[in-house]
């Protein structure tokens, strides 16, 4: 029987061997109830140490970060669990706690994300191979939402720029479309949320090679929580929240500007955005 060890992400294993937190835990629990666990069952407990070991890997594992990016703000850091549970995330449902309930389920392996369009080399990137293609830093951005609300966050990735070498966009790539991923079956929420999906968002070329426009693998030092937008995503802080996209399947480089997407418009007819 193979045995696997605790190690970082980035440090052997890889994001396959991510066990959802909450099957790990349920698993642990119904061997609990049986009697397996406790102090005068020590057999017991050893075999369920074997079965589901401590030191599995699971979802918000640790991330091997390179450093802190210069980037970065020094203003204080919004708490760990206000980001994970005051969340836009329509796919789960229009209400700011929905997404932390609804997308515990939510599948994230494997997953790759395609790159295509425009370019020279288009590919399938797995998320192993996320991981590897730049040092991972952390940077911590300040972002203002259009609903009137802020949150500074401690993010973990790498410039988006550094994916976009290795796909050399061709001199008609004027506009980057992102893809968010869609199930109705993981997602049934999003069919009251009164937008399209799949969700699309766009970037001119210039803003996505930016060096602050971040492709996005977690937050506060490990993975990303399913409503935060795992297991990958992007961020881009000088623009409203709508655009940093969740759960990213495809990047497409195009001539003409994606159509503006319908949660733009939901939100500016019910806010005043602040100019």
């Amino acid at each position: 029987m193979l045995i696997k060890r605790s190690r970082d992400l980035n440090g052997g294993l890889g994001y396959s061997d991510v066990t959802p937190r909450e099957l790990y835990l349920n698993r642990r629990k119904f061997l609990q109830d049986l009697g397996l666990v406790g102090g005068a069952a020590l057999a017991g407990k050893q075999l369920l140490n074997l079965a589901f070991p401590q030191s599995s890997v699971f979802a918000n594992t640790k991330l091997n970060v390179a450093g802190k990016s210069p980037f970065s703000t020094a203003e204080k850091q919004t708490p760990y669990g206000d980001v994970t549970t005051y969340n836009n995330f329509y796919e789960f449902g229009t209400d700011k706690g929905d997404p932390s309930k609804n997308a515990k389920n939510f599948r994230t392996s494997p997953w790759t994300v395609s790159v295509e369009g425009e370019v020279n080399k288009p590919r399938k990137f797995s998320m192993d191979e996320i991981l590897k293609l730049a040092p991972l830093e952390e940077r911590i951005y300040r972002h203002r939402c259009v609903e009137a609300w802020s949150i500074v966050v401690p993010w973990i990735g790498f410039s988006f720029s550094d994916l976009v070498k290795l796909v050399e966009p061709k001199p008609s790539a004027k506009f980057v479309a992102f893809q968010t991923f869609y199930d109705p079956a993981q997602m049934p929420q999003g069919r009251w949320a009164g937008i399209e999906f799949p969700y699309v968002e766009g970037l001119r070329i210039d803003e996505a090679m930016h060096p602050l426009t971040l492709l996005c693998v977690g937050m506060y030092g490990e993975t990303l929580p399913n409503q935060d937008g795992a297991p990958v995503r992007m961020v881009i802080p000088w623009k409203y929240g709508f655009k940093s996209i969740k759960s990213l399947v495809k990047i497409k480089f195009v001539k003409d500007q994606p159509p503006r997407p319908g949660i733009l418009r939901i939100l500016m007819n019910a806010v005043s955005i602040p100019t």
